[in-house]
């Protein structure tokens, strides 16, 4: 079963260092990448800017539609105004199936913001020592997964220092 996370990096280069991170460590077998974009807001920017990782992937299962609309949904709908957040709700339903709802919506909306970057992926068969020890220095912060609680909890406590 794949993995959706989101890791927010305290920096607008900060999901980009880490895309080099996780290519180590995918081309070692260490994690299998299936898909992966990242949201990279330099401060003062009126909007981020976001980038799917097709070097990653290839083209990945998910697709540049789902991360268009993910990210629109999060970062663009509240700028452009209700009627128009209002017809992509249906839209944004089809999304709940894999973990991602109004309150992971929120989360990441209030968490990546100017001067900040995230990294989004999805993966499977992470090694978690030798992924705790790639991103040593980094500092992710998980914001959210849709892992159980048990899976995310274990995975927190590999990244906490």
């Amino acid at each position: 079963m794949a993995t959706l996370t989101v890791w927010k990096f305290d920096s607008a280069i900060g999901a980009d260092d880490a895309v080099t991170t996780l290519q180590g460590l995918a081309k070692q077998q260490l994690i299998t990448v299936h898909d992966a974009a990242t949201v990279s807001w330099v401060q003062g920017a009126k909007k981020p800017k976001t980038r799917q990782l097709n070097n990653l992937t290839g083209v990945g299962p998910l697709g540049g539609m789902f991360w268009g609309l993910l990210f629109g949904l999060i970062f663009f709908i509240p700028l452009i105004g209700a009627a128009i957040g209002a017809a992509t709700g249906a839209l944004g339903g089809a999304l709940r199936d894999v973990g991602i709802d109004d309150d992971f919506i929120k989360q990441v909306r209030d968490q990546v913001t100017p001067g900040t970057s995230a990294l989004f992926v999805m993966t499977s068969d992470a090694v978690l020592d030798k992924v705790h020890q790639a991103f040593e220095g980094q500092a992710p912060k998980l914001i959210s997964t849709n892992m159980s609680t048990d899976q995310e909890n274990a995975l927190r406590s590999v990244f906490a220092d």
